[in-house]
């Protein structure tokens, strides 16, 4: 049953896409398990499946593909990757000289250059130079098929499948551009306006917030902005807004006007408070917006219907189009936009139960469960979750000090990504983890630990933070553990609109019975046994696991509950038949005994018969 069950689950992970990526040649769909297939323009032929393991990203731009693995290794092809063989991968972060900066951190793809930020916060190019994409000038470097170093201190690296624009982006929010710039799309300002922009040039007018995200088309680019509140206290989703520069004549900037430095993108469809921008997409003409309402949103060109109106229309400003309707109790996060050159993708991607990180990471960074603070090199402070700590650390005071010891020496990067590598379990920065892996209880799983502290009942209650209500009582429950088992609380829990404080659900519908099984499911993930299972309490439990989705976990509750009522009345008929061998034997005994007696009886009297004939016989003689 569970091998079954496992191959069940493997091959739901081979149907979910994690992520689409398109480019001008090519589109690669990434899926849960960490395979890929490409589909190449212009081919008859059916995907192709990649010959590689692992990958947990993929960037397609106009006429190169690079592929990030889980172990940090990147993966490309192209004609100005490798022009002797440009359509088979080869690992050029193994081509940087520094061997200590041969760890990717995350990738992106332009025109025609592929850009690697490494785990040392290094930004390295190779590709073409045309424009000044890789920060030198032309007669310098026409292009490279080794990955240069660009420049040092970058926390994030943006671009366009369909740019010869590159962004750097420090720690300290200071931004760097180059590359191409005769439409302005690099959004410098006024005072810079030529074609080519060799060197890597700091933005002076930067609009004032923090930079979620850009992305470049051919003519333009689009940049969000989450505005900055002197009290973060009081607004927990600080409002974004959307930002472009370049060329209006391709519909692209939202506006009917060129603008050669980034300004605000005016639209009703953006001044809802209650609703804010989630995603953005930017293909070479046209863009996609995903708002936290379920909004799709776009503008740009249209000529070959990607911009999913149901006509070729081109749309200078931003309109709404209807999404797909969201099933039951999904959340929007989950969704995703994707541009290609002239194509666009709506996919839904739902998180994976087999692989809770990104949740974890997700939730630890809310304030609430933030208790531990450590200090960086640079004084900034980082908030580490104390149950986390105190079983990955082995409860050791000693190990929490060493752990302190070692992030005061790292930058803030550094120190997140130790933290990150903490609450994941994954090795995902070698040179960091071979640093304070005798510190980390490494062999210790996630899901593991939570158990572990949540089934302590000396725990702190306050940490058992959401309360579910029945008959008038309440029980409180750990969210991470409500988290990993129903589809519903995950989304409740992690949405980026969810109200943060505790919420109240009647459960007064399940029996005494039901709910405890339900209960001690939830921490133990497993059935009580001393609760006999019933036809009635399947069928009730049943609702409960469609309504909260817990399908998807696994071992599955109703599973659980169908093999417990298989041996309840398996051993209920052996019992009955033991009981009817039993009796079979005491009757068979009863038998024995009886045909015991009566050949005793027998026996006597034969030898009675014996005896009187010899006394005949002597008196005789």
């Amino acid at each position: 049953m569970k091998k079954k069950k496992k191959n069940e689950n493997e091959n739901e992970n081979e149907k979910q896409i994690k992520q689409i990526s398109s480019g001008n040649f090519s589109t690669i769909f990434l899926f849960k398990n960490g395979k890929a297939i490409e589909y190449l323009r212009d081919s008859n032929q059916n995907p192709e499946k990649i010959q590689i393991e692992n990958i947990q990203k993929v960037s397609v731009g106009h006429e190169n593909e690079a592929i990030l693995t889980l172990e940090g290794n990147v993966f490309a092809k192209g004609k100005y990757i490798n022009s002797k063989n440009p359509k088979e991968f080869i690992n050029i972060s193994s081509l940087i000289e520094d061997t200590n900066d041969r760890v990717i951190e995350d990738i992106v793809s332009g025109y025609s250059s592929i850009y690697l930020l490494t785990s040392n916060q290094n930004v390295y190019g190779i590709g073409s130079n045309g424009w000044g994409q890789l920060g030198l000038h032309y007669e310098t470097l026409q292009r490279t098929e080794k990955p240069i170093l660009m420049m040092k201190n970058i926390s994030k690296i943006f671009s366009g499948n369909t740019s010869d624009c590159i962004f750097l982006l420090n720690s300290n929010q200071e931004l760097f551009g180059c590359g191409y710039n005769y439409h302005g799309q690099l959004g410098l300002k006024e005072a810079i306006l030529q074609a080519k922009v060799y060197k890597l040039t700091q933005f002076q007018n930067i609009p004032k917030g923090k930079i979620i995200d850009i992305k470049g088309g051919f003519n333009h680019s689009i940049m969000l902005i989450e505005d900055e509140d002197e009290n973060e206290n009081e607004n927990e989703n600080p409002k974004r807004r959307l930002y472009s520069t370049g060329d209006y004549k391709s519909n692209a900037l939202g506006k009917a006007q060129d603008t050669k430095i980034f300004t605000e993108i005016k639209s009703p469809l953006f001044e809802n408070d209650e609703d804010n921008i989630l995603k953005i997409s930017c293909g070479q003409y046209h863009n996609l917006i995903l708002t936290t309402n379920g909004k799709l949103i776009v503008f740009g060109n249209n000529e070959f219907g990607q911009l999913g109106t149901g006509d070729i229309n081109h749309q200078p400003t931003p309109i709404q189009i209807e999404l797909p309707k969201l099933r039951f109790n999904e959340n929007i996060s989950n969704y995703h936009v994707s541009c290609g050159n002239n194509k666009s993708f709506l996919y839904y991607s739902p998180h994976s139960f087999s692989n809770l990180e990104e949740d974890f990471i997700k939730l630890f960074e809310r304030k609430e469960f933030c208790d531990i603070s450590f200090k960086t090199e640079n004084g900034e402070i980082i908030e580490a979750h104390k149950l986390i700590l105190k079983y990955r650390l082995n409860q050791n005071q000693n190990q929490i000090e060493k752990l302190q010891e070692i992030i005061s020496k790292k930058s803030i990067k550094e120190s997140n990504q130790i933290f990150e590598m903490i609450y994941s379990n994954r090795i995902i920065n070698p040179i960091l983890y071979s640093e304070i892996k005798e510190i980390i209880n490494s062999n210790e799983k996630i899901e593991e630990t939570m158990k572990r502290i949540y089934l302590n009942e000396n725990e702190n209650e306050n940490e058992k933070d959401f309360i579910i209500e029945r008959e008038e009582k309440q029980y409180k429950f750990p969210k991470l553990i409500l988290i990993m088992r129903s589809e519903l609380y995950r989304g409740m829990f992690l949405s980026v609109t969810e109200d943060k404080s505790n919420k109240v659900t009647d459960y007064s519908e399940l029996s005494n019975e039901s709910f405890q099984i339900f209960e001690y499911w939830i921490y133990s993930n497993q059935i009580k046994d001393e609760i006999e299972i019933t036809q009635e309490i399947i069928e009730e439990i049943q609702i409960g696991i469609d309504y909260f989705q817990l399908n998807q976990t696994y071992p599955n509750l109703f599973d659980l509950l169908i093999n417990k009522f298989n041996n309840q009345n398996q051993n209920q008929n052996q019992n009955q038949n033991q009981n009817q061998n039993q009796n079979q034997n005491q009757n068979q005994n009863q038998n024995q005994n009886q045909n015991q007696n009566q050949n005793q009886i027998q026996i006597q009297i034969q030898n009675q018969n014996q005896k009187k004939n010899k006394e005949k016989n002597c008196l005789i003689f």
